[in-house]
């Protein structure tokens, strides 16, 4: 019997796109739009030409359907016969096409990981590839040594074992009322943001983020605990101790049984997304088309999302799960405006244009107090060691590509004591559509070494400010630093035009690829 993915099931790998890189839209006709591909998707059209039977693939004849009018492609050894699709996706049907009667999981991986490709095709699948039957193993005995907290080294790769960091281990201890996990990760660059638990019912999980690899604990707990729990990080040596609450003052013989992926340390790109349900607690209007979201984190989870890293959000449309990746942001940039003020390591703030023709951010705009969004865990390549001894920061961005600024401008003005400068500098169409503009004025009066610079592409006559896109003219008079050495950092954010263009501007005004960071929008 065939493994149907479920239209639950995170997309694995799911990383946002790699900024620098982007990728090209090609105009659709009209009437291919995602919601009308999701409309034929619930018709009940034979999708896969195959009368709804789902069959075991083999690579010759993956290799024969490989023209637009007959096009199969696996994707994680899943087939799906992608013809009905050409017309409706982004990318156009040339990209599709590059993966015809093949194996695309690579290529899927470049440009589209966040695709919640199941739910969407869903429909379109074929079956999955014909496999060798693999000898199987007793993993009996293998458990009982990885429940004592070492890492077999079958788990690492070779790639891991020689350049990756030093194998992390656990172990556990207990009181009559607690139960603590101590992790081991043997960096000393670890803190709250490193770590990520989650647990419901009898099943545990915490992620722990190793430089570019994770470390799983994931078990079964032997005895129930209660929901509420503490982290505590030892910086100086990579301790993370993780204190549960027991339910019965009764004493443990062992800490449960291994789960799925338990004690491995696997590459972050090799790894899929995990998503908790969070409520939403409030949401108020910043400008005429975007909100501002507070959700809050079940009290069985701890996750702090790193500056400069993003999430995905996941809600069910008309019977199909669609993602999207936001950036969280503060809850402002002031504390006189945080009312009522909440605790931030249970809440996460979003800035999110409504796009009343779309179909993700309506739909998240009709959604009431209380109801439950997924959320993911974090993802994103900025490292806030490039703060380090920096003294002049340039942030350039394009309507809600403000939002990875929010975090980067708190943490900058409070936390880097070599800082001279910051410079912003905010592209908008209108002054209505200018998120926090009073905000940041007040920022700005109360920390001189904040500017603040709003240009408009489409102002009314009486506007005195600057005016106009992105270009040469504007960067080079903005980008001037406090001193000709001085360390300079410049983040850029916006849609993908405005973002490449500001690139190769910088490029071209001299800043190397060190001193230039760019997020996607």
């Amino acid at each position: 019997m065939l493994n149907v993915p479920s239209q639950s099931f995170p997309a694995s790998r799911s990383q946002q796109r790699v900024a620098s890189g982007g990728r090209s839209k090609v105009p659709l006709k009209q009437g291919r739009s995602l919601m009308d591909w999701i409309r034929l998707t619930k018709s009940g059209k034979d999708l896969t030409g195959l009368k709804g039977r789902l069959i075991e693939v083999t690579e010759e004849e993956l290799k024969k359907h490989n023209k637009k009018d007959d096009c199969w492609i696996c994707i994680r050894g899943f087939v799906y016969n992608v013809s009905p699709y050409m017309e409706y996706h982004p990318g156009g049907e040339d990209e599709l096409m590059r993966a015809a009667g093949s194996d695309g999981t690579e290529l899927f991986d470049q440009v589209h990981r966040w695709v919640n490709y199941e739910s969407m095709l869903k429909e379109c699948l074929v079956g999955r590839m014909a496999i060798k039957p693999a000898v199987l193993k007793d993993y009996r005995e293998e458990e009982k040594k990885v429940l004592n907290g070492m890492l077999p080294k079958s788990q690492v790769t070779d790639t891991l074992a020689k350049e990756g960091p030093s194998y992390p281990s656990y172990d556990w201890f207990q009181t009559n009322s607690l139960v603590t996990i101590a992790i081991y990760t043997k960096q000393k660059d670890i803190n709250l943001d490193s770590i990520i638990v989650d647990h419901q019912d009898d099943s545990f999980r915490a992620e722990t983020i190793i430089k570019d690899c994770l470390y799983l604990i994931h078990i079964g707990l032997s005895h129930e605990v209660q929901e509420d729990f503490s982290v505590r990080v030892v910086e100086s040596v990579g301790k993370i101790e993780i204190v549960l609450k027991k339910k019965e003052n009764t004493s443990w013989d062992f800490l449960g049984h291994p789960l799925e992926n338990h004690n491995s340390l696997i590459p972050r790109k090799d790894t899929g997304l995990y998503y908790r349900k969070c409520q939403l607690i409030s949401k108020e209007n910043v400008t005429h088309d975007t909100r501002l979201f507070c959700l809050m984190l079940p009290p069985s989870t701890h996750l702090q999302v790193p500056i400069g890293q993003h999430v995905y959000l996941k809600l069910p449309i008309t019977g199909t799960e669609i993602v999207k990746p936001y950036t969280p942001v503060s809850g402002s940039l002031l504390s006189e405006f945080k009312e009522p003020v909440l605790p931030n390591n249970k809440y996460i703030y979003f800035l999110i244009k409504i796009y009343h023709t779309g179909l993700f951010t309506p739909e998240l705009d009709r959604l009431q107090i209380g109801d439950f969004v997924s959320v993911s865990s974090p993802e994103g390549n900025f490292k806030i060691s490039k703060f380090q001894e920096l003294e002049d920061l340039f942030l350039l961005a394009a309507g809600t590509g403000f939002t990875p600024m929010v975090k980067i401008l708190n943490y900058a003005l409070t936390d880097i004591p070599s800082l001279r400068k910051v410079k912003l500098m905010f592209f908008n169409k209108t002054e209505d559509d200018i998120i926090w503009r009073s905000q940041l004025e007040k920022l700005a009066f109360k920390d001189k070494r904040l500017d603040v610079e709003f240009v408009l592409s489409a102002p009314i006559s009486e506007w005195n400010g600057k005016q106009g896109h992105i270009s040469p003219a504007l960067l080079s008079e903005f980008l001037k630093r406090n001193l000709d050495k001085s360390k300079v950092l410049v983040c850029i954010c916006g849609p993908v035009p405005f973002t490449e263009q500001g690139v190769r501007l910088l490029q071209d005004l001299n800043f190397s690829k060190n001193e230039i960071h760019s997020f996607t929008a």
